[in-house]
C-alpha cells in the first residue's frame, strides 16, 4: 500500500500481530497512522470492515477519522466499520445487551442536568443541603465509576463518616437510575465493562464482532475505559493504542496517564513505536517544547523535530498590569495582521482559566477585532430542544421522571407545585414512576378531584401518544407533539417576541428534520428509542455548535485547545499562581501543569508569544506577580524577552486609530 508515511509511521501501520503502543508526539500525524492502518487491515490483511473498531473521545474526532478512512477505502469498501467515541461504543453494547442488567428497551440517557436532579432529590430526602452538596456528590460518584468502584465497594472502603454518607447516596442513586430505566454518562462505560466481565456470551459476541481495535488519545483513558479495552480484545490482544504521555492533561476528570505503564505490565509482548517528526511547528517552537517537558519524569523519552526550519524566536512580553496586557495583545494582533496580511482566524489567545477571557473580549471589541470564544452554548442546551427531547424521551421510557417533571407544565396545564409534591410522595411510597402513579386509583386519596382530573388527562394523552409513536415515523411523532401541545402559541405567549419565537421554532424544525434523517439510517431501524439515545449522547459530547466560527480570533482555555493548531498563538497570564495554578503549587503536583503548558506551546505553527503581567487584581486587591517558572525552563537561544518600555510602532498606532474611527462611525450610524 503506497502511503505518504515516514518509516516509523509505516512500522506502526504494518504491525498487526500483537499489542502496539504508538507514542505519538504533538503534530506527528497520529490520525494519519490510525486511518492508514484501518485501510491496511482491510486491503492487505483481509479483515472485514465490520470487524474493526476505532475509538476516540469526541464526536468531532470520530467524524474526521471516518472521513479520512472513507477517502482511503471508498464508501463501499469501508461499509460496516465502527468508528465512534468510547461512550457511543458503550451505548451500542447496552442497546444490544441491556436485558442482562435488568433494563428494558427504550432506556434513557441522563445528562449532567438530569443526574443533578436525581441527586438533589436524594439529598433533600437525606436532609442535606442539595444546592451546596449536589455538585460535590456528582463529582465523587463520577470518580468512583471511572475507577470501577461499585457502591458496595465504596461503602466498605469509606475512610470517614462523610465518605460513608456519600457512598450510601451513591448506592441509592444507582437504585433510582435503575428504577427510572436510565443510565448516566459514566454508566455508558462502566455497565458495558460489567456486562463483558460477568456475561461470557456477551463477551464472546463482542470479541468476535471487534477482531481489531484502535484507540486514539490513549493517555486520556480512565480505569473503566482501560478495562473496556481489555475485555473487548481478550487474550488475542489485537489492538493499537495511540497516545502521548506529555499531553495527558485530564487527571482532574479521571484520566490515568499511568495506563501507559499498565500496558507494558499487562502485555509483556507490547511493542512501542515512537512518532517524533512534527509536521506542524517550526524548530524553535519544538526545541522549547522539548526543553520544557524534560522537567517531567518519563516512562518513554522522545524528542520532537521538524524540517520546517528554525522560524521566529518565541517572544516573552511583560506588561505593567492585566489591563495593559489585554491592550498589548490586541495591538500585537493588529500590528502583525497589518504587516503579514493574515486572517483573524490565524490567531488564538490561550489561557489557563475561563475567567481570563472577559477582559480580552472587551479589548478585542474596542479594537474592532472579531473573536469567538470556544465553548459556547450547544444546540442541545436550548430550552425548546430540551423540551421536545423530554416529550419524546417520555414516550419511549415512561419511567423517566426527569423528563416528566420538565414537561408536565410546558406548556402550562395548571398542575401546581403542591400537586406535583403530592404526586411525588405517592409515587415514592408506592416505589413507582410518576407516570405510573398518575393512573393508579389510590392517587385519588392524595389529590383534589380537579387536580386529579388534570393529572389523568395528561397521563391519558401520553398513553395515546405512546401508542401512536409505535407505528408512526419518528419525525411525524415529533411534529404531532408540537402540534397537540400548541407549543408555538405557548412560546409566543411566554416570550411576547415574534422574532424570537420564530427562531426557536426554526430550531425545532431543524431538530425534527434531523430526527427523520437519523431514523432512516440502517442501524436506527426507524426506532424512536435508538434515535433518542444517539441524540442524547451527542448532546452530552458536543456542548458547542459545530461550526468553524469564520474569520475570527479564537479565545479558549489550554484544555480546550488540545487537538487544535493555529499559525500564531498568544499564551497569556504566564504567571506563578495562574500557570502553574496555585492549587497545583500548594499540592506540589506541577507535572500536569507543565504538560498543559507543553500542549499550549505545541498548538503554534509559526509564531508563539508568551505574556505575563507584573501586577494583577486578585480578590479585590492588586498583587505583585512573578513570571511563571515555565518561562525560565525554555531555551534562552530560542526565546526573546522584550523590553516593555519600547516605543509603540507608528503603524500600530495608525491601525488602532482606524479601528477607533470605525467604531465611532458604527455608533453614529446606529443613533
Amino acid at each position: 500500500m503506497k502511503t505518504p508515511l515516514n518509516p516509523p509511521q509505516v512500522q506502526a501501520v504494518r504491525h498487526v500481530d500483537g499489542p502496539l503502543l504508538v507514542l505519538a508526539g504533538a503534530g506527528s500525524g497520529k490520525t494519519r497512522v490510525i486511518t492508514h492502518k484501518i485501510a491496511w487491515l482491510v486491503r492487505e490483511c483481509g479483515h472485514a470492515p465490520g470487524n474493526i473498531g476505532a475509538v476516540t473521545f469526541t464526536n468531532k474526532a470520530a467524524r474526521e477519522m471516518k472521513s479520512r478512512v472513507a477517502a482511503l477505502l471508498g464508501p463501499r469498501d469501508g461499509r460496516g466499520l465502527m468508528v465512534s467515541t468510547f461512550h457511543s461504543l458503550g451505548l451500542r453494547i447496552l442497546q444490544r445487551d441491556h436485558a442482562h442488567l435488568g433494563y428494558r428497551s427504550g432506556f434513557s440517557i441522563f445528562d449532567a442536568e438530569d443526574a443533578r436532579g436525581v441527586m438533589r432529590e436524594l439529598l433533600r430526602s437525606a436532609g442535606t443541603d442539595a444546592d451546596q452538596d449536589g455538585e460535590r456528590l456528582q463529582w465523587r460518584i463520577s470518580a468512583w465509576k471511572s475507577d470501577m468502584v461499585s457502591p458496595e465497594q465504596a461503602i466498605s472502603k469509606a475512610a470517614d463518616d462523610t465518605e460513608h454518607h456519600q457512598a450510601l447516596l451513591y448506592a441509592e442513586y444507582q437504585r433510582h437510575l435503575q428504577a427510572y430505566n436510565a443510565f448516566d454518562f459514566d454508566d455508558l462505560i462502566v455497565r458495558p465493562v460489567q456486562l463483558l466481565a460477568e456475561q461470557p456470551d456477551v463477551r464472546e459476541y463482542w470479541q468476535n464482532r471487534l477482531r481489531y481495535l484502535l484507540v486514539d488519545e490513549y493517555q486520556d483513558t480512565n480505569t473503566s475505559q482501560y478495562d473496556l479495552l481489555r475485555q473487548l480484545t481478550g487474550v488475542r490482544a489485537r489492538f493499537t493504542v495511540v497516545g502521548d504521555d506529555d499531553q495527558s492533561i485530564y487527571a482532574w476528570r479521571g484520566a490515568r496517564p499511568e495506563n501507559l505503564h499498565r500496558l507494558s505490565e499487562d502485555y509483556p509482548t507490547l511493542r512501542v513505536i515512537k512518532l517524533e517528526q512534527n509536521y506542524r511547528s517550526t524548530a524553535r517552537i519544538l526545541r522549547s517544547a522539548n526543553a520544557l517537558i524534560a522537567g517531567n519524569p518519563h516512562l518513554f523519552d522522545k524528542q520532537l523535530w521538524s524540517t520546517l526550519g528554525d522560524g521566529d524566536p518565541l517572544r516573552v512580553i511583560r506588561s505593567r498590569d492585566a489591563d495593559t496586557e489585554v491592550t498589548r495583545i490586541a495591538g500585537e494582533i493588529i500590528q502583525h495582521r497589518f504587516h503579514k496580511r493574515t486572517a483573524f482566524s490565524d490567531y488564538a489567545i490561550l489561557y489557563r482559566g475561563n475567567h481570563q477571557a472577559r477582559p480580552f473580549e472587551k479589548a478585542l471589541r474596542e479594537h474592532q477585532i472579531p473573536y469567538r470564544i470556544n465553548g459556547g452554548n450547544s444546540f442541545f442546551d436550548k430550552a425548546e430542544i430540551k423540551d421536545l427531547m423530554a416529550y419524546l424521551r417520555l414516550l419511549v421510557n415512561p419511567d423517566d421522571n426527569s423528563a416528566f417533571l420538565r414537561i408536565i407544565n410546558t406548556p402550562r396545564r395548571q398542575i401546581g407545585a403542591s400537586t406535583l409534591e403530592k404526586l411525588g410522595a405517592y409515587a415514592g411510597q408506592r416505589d413507582i414512576s410518576l407516570v405510573a402513579a398518575c393512573g393508579e386509583m389510590g392517587l385519588g386519596e392524595y389529590l383534589a378531584e380537579r387536580n386529579l382530573q388534570r393529572v389523568r388527562e395528561f397521563s391519558q394523552w401520553l398513553d395515546d401518544m405512546t401508542r401512536m409513536a409505535a407505528r408512526e415515523p419518528v419525525a411525524n411523532v415529533a411534529r404531532r407533539v408540537l402540534h397537540e401541545t400548541d407549543y408555538e402559541a405557548w412560546l409566543l405567549e411566554t416570550s411576547r417576541d415574534p422574532v424570537r419565537t420564530e427562531k426557536r421554532m426554526a430550531s425545532l424544525a431543524e431538530l425534527v428534520e434531523w430526527l427523520g434523517k437519523l431514523a432512516a439510517r440502517e442501524e436506527m431501524d426507524g426506532r424512536l428509542d435508538r434515535v433518542l439515545a444517539h441524540l442524547s449522547l451527542m448532546g452530552i459530547l458536543d456542548r458547542q455548535a459545530d461550526d468553524d466560527g469564520g474569520d475570527q480570533v479564537q479565545l479558549m482555555t489550554l484544555h480546550a485547545a488540545k487537538g487544535l493548531e493555529f499559525d500564531h498563538v498568544f499564551m497569556v497570564g504566564m504567571e506563578e499562581g495562574l500557570l502553574p495554578h496555585q492549587a497545583s503549587i500548594d499540592a506540589e503536583t506541577i507535572e500536569e501543569e507543565r504538560r498543559l503548558c507543553y500542549v499550549g506551546i505545541t498548538r503554534a505553527r509559526r509564531s508563539l508569544t508568551l505574556s505575563w503581567a507584573a501586577h494583577r487584581r486578585r480578590a479585590g486587591d492588586t498583587v505583585e506577580c512573578e513570571p511563571s517558572r515555565f518561562l525560565a525552563e525554555l531555551p534562552t537561544a530560542d526565546v526573546v524577552w522584550e523590553d516593555p518600555t519600547r516605543p509603540v510602532d507608528p503603524e500600530v498606532r495608525a491601525a488602532k486609530g482606524r479601528a477607533h474611527l470605525a467604531t465611532l462611525r458604527d455608533l453614529l450610524a446606529n443613533d
